[in-house]
């Protein structure tokens, strides 16, 4: 059952080593700004923690992993102000995601557009399904994937990324997203994968902690400047937000 809260629901259960965080909302779990600031400080938290050594993120349901920032806010930004703290949102929650010492593996189990693209990206390792289609839309709507951008192309590179965000209507599918490095395995089904979920992330929990936090530096060296980088590129999108070409855009998507 999916939540029905307007703010989304975030849930977090600590299994031996291992830290299980599912998000969810009704509108095919997006994001409201609620939700992606529970999500950040969350995973801080979680940094801390002396016992976990493994971080499990995964959305709720069996269709879509996460549908990017929640539309009614984005529709409701009015100022460069509300642009720039909207588009905040999904920065810190990368940034935090890059801070975290512990791995962080994420579960795949549908569609996924525009900002969940990003959180997949900000994953240190990633399941998914056959149905995991991904889709950075943001064009179509006048604004452009600039706040995950860095994340997303550190993964897939920039020639997969320009494919992937310059096609804004057009889907890729998961065994695309594996083949650029987005997903690390792909599974007919939902059960298959949860199977191999569960026994990847003990066995993973099972290994030095120290020796995991060392090497999650290493993989994300030369990333320090995205604390300020990200929320630089969030003003810049909350800007564009704003422009008579996107106003226009989302009140046709509206209608």
């Amino acid at each position: 059952m999916g939540t029905d809260r307007k703010s989304g629901s975030l849930y977090t259960k600590i299994d031996g080593k291992v830290a299980i965080v599912e998000f969810g909302h009704p509108a095919s779990n997006s994001f409201t700004s609620e939700l992606l600031g529970r999500l950040t400080a969350e995973l801080d938290k979680l940094s801390q923690h002396s016992t976990v050594s493994v971080i499990l993120l995964k959305s709720e349901g069996d269709r879509a992993f996460c549908a990017g920032a929640s539309f009614d806010e984005l529709m409701a930004v009015a100022t460069l102000e509300d642009g720039k703290t909207f588009f905040s949102g999904f920065a810190n929650v990368i940034n935090a995601m890059r801070n975290c010492s512990k791995v962080i593996v994420g579960r795949v189990q549908g569609k996924t557009v525009g900002g969940g693209v990003g959180l997949a990206a900000a994953c240190d390792y990633v399941f998914a399904t056959e149905a995991s289609a991904i889709r950075l839309s943001e064009l179509s709507i006048g604004i452009a994937p600039l706040v995950i951008a860095p994340a997303v192309e550190r993964k897939i590179g920039v020639a997969a990324i320009s494919e992937l965000s310059l096609a804004p209507t057009e889907w890729k599918n998961a065994y695309w997203a594996k083949e650029k490095g987005l997903f690390s395995k792909v599974f007919d089904d939902i059960n298959e994968m949860d199977k191999e979920l569960d026994f990847f992330t003990q066995k993973l929990s099972e290994y030095n902690p120290e020796a995991l936090t060392e090497l999650k530096k290493v993989l994300w060296r030369d990333t320090s400047h995205w604390d300020k980088l990200l929320l630089e590129r969030a003003a810049l999108t909350g800007k564009l937000a704003l422009s008579d070409f996107t106003i226009k855009a989302i009140s046709k998507f509206k209608k």
